[in-house]
């Protein structure tokens, strides 16, 4: 049975992820930003763990940690957490690009550099749900944007550095995916909403569950999933 910590684990992508594995029997380790959140995660899967840090606050993830009991053992350590926050440069300010930036880059950085021991020991997996924005990105998008191509380089870096160690790095990199985030990047953009014109969160999670099921002998370092016809 391998054990996963996993954010964003209460919605879309992160929560079809953890339904698969829970459902397989695999332990989960859920991340969440406070301890409400923690409750509604550890009753919405029953038997999984909790870890609470407020990853908008990447500089006190350390602190929280340290006052709770982390997993010995890490088979994957799977980012699905993100923001959102569109706007044109000239009206974004410093507390949208540090939150975008903190929740979708530093956070991730600072959650891999906690787990790295027993992802070493254990010859286990990093994986970062990053986005399409994460390859090009367009108007209105670029603080969003900025942290997912910053996502990639943390990827390709740790990549290169615990490759070694045994250690697997995979980006999954998705088109548009029905979910409470694209739902509200739809408000943002002042357009009508349809879940059903986008990917599943489920066809996400097969993709990902893809990666981390792949025998040893090879490694998925980039994936990239769009909108079927």
């Amino acid at each position: 049975m391998a054990t996963h910590v996993i954010t964003g684990a209460g919605s879309g992508i992160g929560a079809a992820v953890a339904r698969r594995l829970h459902a397989r029997g695999d332990d989960l380790v859920l991340h969440a930003r406070d301890a409400g959140r923690a409750k509604e995660l550890a009753a919405q899967f029953p038997g999984a763990r909790t870890l609470v840090g407020d990853l908008a606050d990447p500089d006190r993830l350390s602190w929280a940690f340290s006052h709770q009991a982390l997993p010995d053992r890490v088979d994957s350590l799977l980012h699905v957490a993100g923001v959102v926050d569109l706007g044109p440069v000239g009206e974004l300010t410093p507390k949208s690009w540090r939150h975008q930036l903190n929740v979708n880059l530093v956070a991730p950085a600072e959650l891999t550099r906690h787990f790295l021991p027993q992802l070493r020991a254990s010859r286990g997996h990093v994986l970062f749900v990053n986005s399409g924005a994460g390859l090009r990105a367009s108007a209105d998008w670029s603080a969003y944007a900025a942290s997912k191509h910053g996502l990639k380089a943390l990827a390709d870096s740790l990549r290169q550095e615990e490759h070694d160690h045994g250690v697997r790095v995979t980006s999954v990199y998705p088109g548009r995916t029905a979910s409470p985030m694209q739902a509200k990047v739809h408000q943002q953009e002042g357009k009508p909403y349809d879940a059903s014109a986008w990917i599943d969160p489920e066809s996400v999670a097969t993709t990902v569950l893809m990666a981390l099921d792949l025998p040893r002998d090879a490694e998925v370092n980039d994936l990239t999933v769009r909108p079927g016809a």
